[in-house]
Parts: C-alpha cells; structure tokens; sequence
C-alpha cells in the first residue's frame, strides 16, 4: 500500500507537566518510528522548540507554569515556528476550549488518555500537511491562501483538514500511488477556489437561487481550473477541479461528462467532497451521520449520479473507519 508520508525523520516535542501522560505518548509514537522529544513545563517552551524544529507538538493546555493557549499563539506569531502544527491533548471536552484553541492558532486536538490509533492518525496526517506546505512553490502558496480565505467566507469553518485526511484514508485503500494521492490532498484545498469570483450575493444566498446565478456559480470549476494551470508541478490537480461535478448518467457540469468519461480521481475526489458536507455541520443544516450519509449517497447512486463500483467501495471504506462503534 502506496502511502505519501513515512514517520521517517519526524521529530514530535511532546509537552505536558505529567511525567506519566508524557509517557504515554512517547511510548506510542516511538513505536511507530518517530522521534521523540519531551519538555515539560518548567522550560522556556517556546526556546525549545526554536531550538529544535520538531515537525509537529503535542500541547497540554493546563500546566502550572505555561498556559497552553499562550504558547500555541506565540509559537504561531513567530515566523520561525508558525508552519509547526500544535496538536493541543486535554482531559477536558469544554468546547469553548476548541474554539479558544482554533483562534490560538492550534490544528487540532486530542482528549486524554490519548487513543493510539486517533493519535497516530492525526500526527500523521498534520506531519503529511506541513511537508507538503514546505514543498509548495510561491504560486501554490498563493494558492492556498486564497483557498483558505475562500473557506472561512464560504463555510466560517475549516472543512479542509478532514477532506484531506479523508483523501489519504481512501486513497491508501484504494492503493492509489503516492502522486494520486497528494493529487487529492492538493483538491481538497483547491477545488473550489474558482468561487473567489462568485458574487458574496450568489454564494451565500439563503434563499432559492435562479436559473441564471446557478449557472454562474457552475463556472466555478472552470475558473479554477485556470486559477491553478500554472502549477506545473500539480497537473493532475486540474482535471479533479474541473470535472468535480460531474455525474455518471451525464447530467452534471461543465462538460456532461457520463461513465468512465469522468477522469477516475474525479470521481473519487467528488465522492470524498459529498461524504464531508453531508457530514459537517452548516449554519443552515445539522451534520449527518456516517450511516446517513452513506445512505444519501446510495440514494444518489439510484438516480444515477454516481459510480456503482465506487459507491459500494466507499461504503465498505466507511464501514471500517467510522462506523465500526
């Protein structure tokens, strides 16, 4: 199985005040090849980390003599340590602490005692982001930036990390090569970055849209995709933006694409992109269960909008990821 990033040479600083619940994650991740650093909190934290670069810190929030939030937001200002994902692990689900977390600049967080398999799961994939980021090129860079604004306008929220968490998932079960892969993690950040263009009127509409803003807003995949042709780096990124929103009876956009017609990453990005809205939470809808959404989505094979094949691959996928409990 083809995988995109290997714990090889990945250095994690582990920070927490319990010499026993640094323990635990040493032990864990060391199994699985990393290098591991500890400090706790009676250090100059910040000095650590500047002096040793890990590629990603695993944060406590409450400790005696460091705030969590307040080392997160300065490593996070300091251009020498902000690309360094903070992967805050608590023993408390207060969710005002998440929030207070996503605006400290922190990437995600882990409840105690810490679960191996969701542990190496995120470390993993945040390592996987942040060396992707370092090879991008000044004008994926911009990209990107323009993706993530788009985001926050569009969804108030950030959906990307769990569609390219998702991408990998998948991809490594389907046995996609490396390159497949990353092609996929790229999309999930891109494939919509030609709505930068959509009127603020039209794609934040509550109301029902007409005729003629939908077919303004289907430009959408068209415009991306000449947004990123000159990543040269990254072509086969752009037949996933433009065909995206494709169906397999041929009544999707833009070019009415039908069957194997549709470039096979296309289909699966879109099946990845369905699957995350339907099970994220909107302001104007309530987040559905993976059961649910793979219900949806079998409806929507029905009508026949989506690949069969690939239907009942995902279907088993999801069964074996998420809702196994």
């Amino acid at each position: 199985m083809n995988t995109l990033v290997s714990s090889e040479q990945a250095k994690i600083l582990v920070v927490d005040d319990h010499r026993f619940s640094r323990m635990a994650a040493v032990d864990l991740l060391s199994l699985d090849g990393y290098e591991v650093l500890e400090a706790d909190d009676s250090r100059d934290v910040v000095k650590v980390v500047i002096e040793q670069q890990p590629d990603l810190i695993l944060l406590d929030i409450v400790m005696p003599h460091n705030d969590g939030f307040e080392v997160c937001q300065r490593l996070k200002n300091d251009e020498r340590t902000r690309s360094i994902p903070i992967i805050f692990i608590t023993a408390s689900d207060d969710r005002n602490w998440k929030i207070r977390g996503r605006e400290v600049g922190g990437d995600d967080f882990l409840p105690k005692p810490l679960d191996r398999v969701e542990l190496l799961t995120k470390v993993k994939l945040l390592i996987q982001q942040k060396r992707l980021n370092e090879g991008l090129d000044q004008t994926e860079r911009l990209l990107y930036s323009i993706a993530s604004a788009i985001e926050d306008r569009s969804e108030g929220g950030k959906s990307f990390a769990r569609l390219e968490g998702l991408a990998q998932a998948f991809g490594e079960y389907l046995e996609l090569t490396s390159t497949e892969i990353s092609d996929l993690i790229f999309a999930a950040r891109l494939h919509d970055v030609g709505t930068v263009c959509i009127p603020d009127a039209v794609l934040l509409k509550k109301g029902e849209l007409t005729e003629e803003e939908r077919e303004l807003i289907k430009k959408h995949v068209l415009i991306g995709e000449k947004i990123c042709q000159p990543m040269q780096n990254r072509r086969g990124v752009l037949p996933i933006i433009r065909h995206h929103h494709e169906r397999w009876n041929g009544s999707g956009y833009p070019d009415g694409l039908s069957g194997d017609e549709i470039p096979w990453m296309a289909q699966i990005f879109q099946i990845l992109d369905i699957y995350v809205a339907l099970t994220s939470e909107r302001p104007y809808k309530l987040a559905l269960t993976p059961a649910q959404a793979v219900k949806t989505i079998a409806e929507e094979m029905e009508k026949g909008w989506r690949n069969p094949e690939l239907v009942e691959q995902f279907t088993a996928f999801i069964q074996v990821t998420e809702m196994r409990a």
